[in-house]
């Protein structure tokens, strides 16, 4: 048995607090958003040539295992000390001892996205026949497992819209499972990219677990050049932001594939792209939506 230590701090203590923990005998510190799930969660990520406004909530929550024979008020005193804090208050829980891999793996069954794809974490038998495409991937560093509606809308267009033999562009791609199902559904040539060394790394061995033949790269590696089909699933506003580069991408007659939009926000969003590309609501998802445009004129 464990005991997980609960708190909260301000953005400006969240870093060397975290530090100074560790150093005062804490097993691990986990940081959360204080607000997350409610209307004022917010998001840290950044997209490919746009770096986060933030790199720390403005008020986290601290998660921190200790041993049972810790002294928590000494541990916390120490660690408030070394950085002149003082001490916040906390409660407490007890944590039991379990088999956390096969917990954490019993957490993660595998997904149909549509009857022919599936997402199939590694320690599961693959089922099926000739025409059922089973992507093997499992959680992660990165964002983007198939669990998310946001994801499961664009791998479900990818599914039943995808152009044969399209060229695609993966725009913050994070896990890649964008780019491998487009790969894996009969795209000629993909690529995908994001700003996070670690995402693109993670795009590398998925794709390499799915023998797909798609390359991915950081903002700074990709080429000029346009692509029969575009699909961005991140946030609203980076989306707005992004309205004429990502619409740069599109190739006459190409597709543009947009997720990470809430339903409250989708005429914003038709709004910020009307003057490149009309965009339409393609499906919606548990409040969450796709918007699909077609490029039919160069965009200068």
């Amino acid at each position: 048995m464990w005991i997980e230590v609960i708190l909260s701090v301000p953005a400006e203590h969240t870093e060397d607090l975290s530090d100074a923990l560790m150093e005062a005998g804490a097993l691990s510190v986990a940081v959360e958003d204080e607000w997350a799930d409610t209307d004022a969660e917010q998001p840290l990520y950044g997209e490919p040539g746009l770096e986060p406004t933030t790199n720390a909530w403005a008020q986290s929550r601290l998660v921190i295992l200790v041993d049972p024979e810790t002294g928590i008020d000494d541990m916390l005193d120490v660690a408030c000390d070394a950085i002149s804090m003082t001490v916040p208050a906390y409660e407490t829980r007890k944590v039991e001892a379990q088999d956390w891999v096969r917990l954490t793996q019993s957490q993660f069954e595998p997904i149909s996205i549509t009857e022919h794809l599936w997402i199939v974490p590694t320690w599961h038998e693959t089922e099926g026949n000739a025409t059922r495409i089973n992507l093997r991937l499992d959680p992660g560093l990165a964002f983007g497992t198939g669990s998310h509606p946001t994801t499961r809308l664009c791998l479900q267009w990818l599914s039943a819209e995808l152009p044969k033999d399209a060229t695609v562009l993966d725009y913050g791609c994070g896990s890649g499972i964008l780019a491998i199902a487009a790969k894996k559904l009969g795209a000629s040539k993909v690529i995908g990219t994001d700003i996070d060394p670690q995402a693109v790394q993670s795009a590398v061995d998925n794709a390499s677990a799915n023998d797909a033949a798609a390359q991915f790269v950081l903002p700074d590696g990709m080429s000029s050049g346009q692509y029969g089909v575009v699909v961005a699933n991140i946030l609203s506003n980076p989306l707005k932001l992004l309205a004429p580069a990502l619409v740069g991408y599109v190739a006459d007659g190409g597709h543009l594939v947009l997720s990470g939009i809430l339903e409250r926000q989708t005429n914003e969003l038709i709004a910020a792209y009307a003057p490149y590309m009309p965009m339409h609501v393609w499906r919606a998802d548990d409040g969450w939506i796709c918007l699909v445009g077609q490029k039919t004129t160069s965009v200068n």
